[in-house]
């Protein structure tokens, strides 16, 4: 197995790599735990086409599996696979070798082949499976994020239409320009009124002056108390605004980190795809590697010549000491 952005390696067996790390050693051993497995000995095991495989009758009674008829248990045949089947893995290079020993060139074909299958299958499914639990929940956090940027602005929405204001301190900036005029109309009018006061008492506009002072100045208190003193003045808003606006910016921050981590989930996904490369395909064997005669024969004289030289030598003994 390997990763779409690294290149492929050379050599037999299995190359298990995953895409931002040097090697694949964990996927490596997933799949040579899995071939070593009692579940991937039942699956070669259905309909008993493994245990038939090793009980010919053509097979040595020292080879054959239960040759005696005293143990033939799933756990008598699972030793016995263990012992026929053997996975190399080298963890620094990430290649796996898989020999399976059996006594027809076919049966050794179909079960290397079927394990190399079923590896594959193993590693594929925790690859989908990786995958799918990557993105459903970083689509859960986004659904989460959701949820809280809507009850945020919700929130907001409903303070700004039970108190009529939309932005109180863009609204407190007005309402104090508004009184700053207020003011500076108030002293004209206060100055305008004492001259005419000072020089023409009986002028008939200083009713008026009067009436309009009165007016400003009352104009003035109630902005004033539009702004700060009363309980639904902008001060004693801000700080519910305040707290609804922050709590709303942040339910939007979080919902676009979620929304990122999303999308950067979907692409690591991608982007750590592992999959199965056959660098080499399990083939027929021509001949078999085992038994290796020469070596039996050579060792089953050696062995017989030790024994009859020692068994010569007892002889010998016994005699000389009968003499």
């Amino acid at each position: 197995m390997r990763s779409p952005e690294k290149p492929s390696a050379s050599g037999l067996g299995i190359l298990l790599q995953s895409a931002g790390f040097a090697n694949a050693g964990e996927e490596v051993f997933t799949a040579k735990a899995f071939a070593e497995s009692r579940d991937a000995l039942r699956a070669l095991n259905t309909n008993d086409a493994y245990r038939k495989a090793y009980t010919r009758p053509e097979i040595s009674i020292f080879d054959r599996f239960n040759p005696f008829g005293w143990g033939g248990s799933f756990e008598d045949l699972f030793s016995y696979f263990s012992s026929h089947v053997q996975i190399n893995a080298d963890p620094t290079t990430s290649i796996s070798t898989l020999t399976v020993r059996a006594y027809s060139a076919q049966d050794a074909y179909w079960i290397n082949r079927k394990l190399l299958q079923m590896s594959e299958a193993t590693v594929n499914n925790l690859n989908e499976r990786g995958q799918g639990d990557l993105v459903r929940y970083a689509t859960v956090e986004v659904e989460a994020a959701k949820k809280d940027a809507e009850q945020a602005s919700l929130a907001l929405a409903r303070l700004r239409n039970r108190s009529g204001i939309v932005d109180p301190e863009k609204q407190a900036e007005a309402q104090l320009q508004m009184i700053s005029k207020l003011q500076d109309e108030l002293i004209a009018s206060k100055t305008q009124l004492a001259q005419l006061k000072a020089f023409t008492p009986e002028n008939p506009q200083i009713p008026t002056l009067q009436e309009r002072v009165r007016a400003i100045q009352g104009e003035i208190n109630e902005q004033s108390g539009l702004l700060v003193g009363k309980r639904s003045s902008l001060a004693s808003s801000a700080v519910e605004f305040q707290r609804r606006m922050l709590e709303n910016q942040l339910a939007e921050k979080q919902l676009s980190s979620a929304l990122a981590a999303l999308a950067d989930a979907k692409n690591e996904a991608r982007r750590q795809q592992v999959y199965v490369e056959r660098i080499v395909d399990p083939n027929l064997p021509d001949e078999p590697i085992e038994p290796r005669r020469l070596r039996g024969i050579l060792a089953t004289l050696a062995i017989g010549f030790a024994a009859w030289g020692i068994l010569a030598m007892l002889i010998a003994g016994v005699r000389e000491h009968g003499n």
